[in-house]
């Protein structure tokens, strides 16, 4: 029977799933597309991987991305880490000489800078649109080029042209300006790349020292247009590990087995069996005083099995998975 760490993050756009084994080689990887029902995708996900595996043990869980409590509510996680952790607990013991992470997902993006072997500084984005690959999506879409093409036609590119990216409404309308003076769609995507890298060096790095080796995690680091845009700005090589889209959950997997192996306890994993069960997540505000939390509460089959978002405790604290 193997054993495996899972690892899942789950976040606005995707909802990864990673198995390591106890020689932190990876498993199995799963990226998946969440289409606005994440519960759902990791269901789904983890059934396939049950079906595929089958004598797989699983020693330990860990969750970490946007919807990593309710995800860890779910499953059963051993731990629940920010993705800022999990990023560079997945970088630093493949890559130990790392000190700068560039991570761009569909709707955030974050800069994490390592020192030592540990995370010293880090900046994060969750407004605009304009640094993400929904943004690129969109345009591929508009565009009418496959996202999967949008790296490789970028280097095609024989002229450089500037498009204005501080702004998703700019950009558009630039690119339409650009294509109207005869630009070609290679040469307004790589303006795109290089427009969406001055826009997260300007958010997130204008105060941070990027120091050579550099990595660049998270699904767009797929796009060579951006990688190589990364080089040009930087005047460093930017380096993309091997399971760059999964990073988040690597370093999640490697932080359950850390959390086992120095407990020595069991895991919380509730079983595949108990994942098919059906979820139902609601909501209310408390008026119990003037904070007026947000309460959050998950029922499986009828009973409430997490409670979160309550400052004092008031419900959380009487819940018991």
């Amino acid at each position: 029977m193997e054993k495996v760490y899972l690892g899942i993050d789950v976040g606005s756009v995707s909802t990864n799933i990673v198995g390591m084994d106890d020689r932190e080689s990876v498993v199995f990887a799963k990226y998946l597309r969440n289409d606005g029902q994440p519960l759902q995708v990791i269901q789904e996900g983890l059934k396939k991987i049950r079906n595929e595996f089958e004598n797989l043990r699983i020693a330990g869980v860990g969750t970490t991305g946007s919807g990593r409590l309710l995800a860890g509510t779910m499953v059963g996680a051993d731990i629940v880490k920010n993705e800022i952790t999990e990023h560079a607990y997945a970088a630093v013991p493949f890559y130990p000489e790392v000190w700068t992470i560039l991570e761009i997902g569909g709707q955030d993006s974050k800069l994490i800078v390592i020192r030592n072997g540990v995370v010293s500084d880090f900046s994060m984005n969750t407004v605009c649109a304009a640094g993400t690959g929904s943004f690129l999506d969109h345009q591929a879409e508009r565009l009418k080029v496959p996202i999967e093409d949008f790296g490789a036609l970028a280097l095609t590119a024989k002229k450089r042209v500037r498009i204005a990216g501080r702004c998703t409404v700019f950009a558009e309308s630039d690119m339409i300006a650009k294509q109207q003076f005869g630009f070609s769609k290679a040469e307004i995507i790589n303006g795109l790349c290089e427009a969406l890298v001055r826009n997260y060096l300007s958010n997130l790095g204008r105060d941070k020292q990027i120091i050579a080796p550099v990595l660049f995690q998270g699904g767009v680091a797929a796009n060579q247009g951006i990688q190589s845009a990364f080089e040009r700005e930087l005047h460093t090589p930017v380096i993309v590990p091997p399971h760059f889209n999964v990073m988040g959950a690597i370093g999640a997997a490697l932080l359950a087995r850390k959390q086992l192996r120095k407990g020595g306890s069991a895991t919380k994993f509730r079983g595949f069996e108990r994942l098919l069960l059906d979820f139902s997540p609601t909501s209310f505000e408390c008026e119990g005083c003037s904070n007026g939390c947000e309460v959050i509460q998950v029922e499986q089959d009828g009973r409430v099995i997490a409670i979160w978002g309550d400052k004092c405790g008031k419900y959380s604290n009487g819940v018991s998975a």
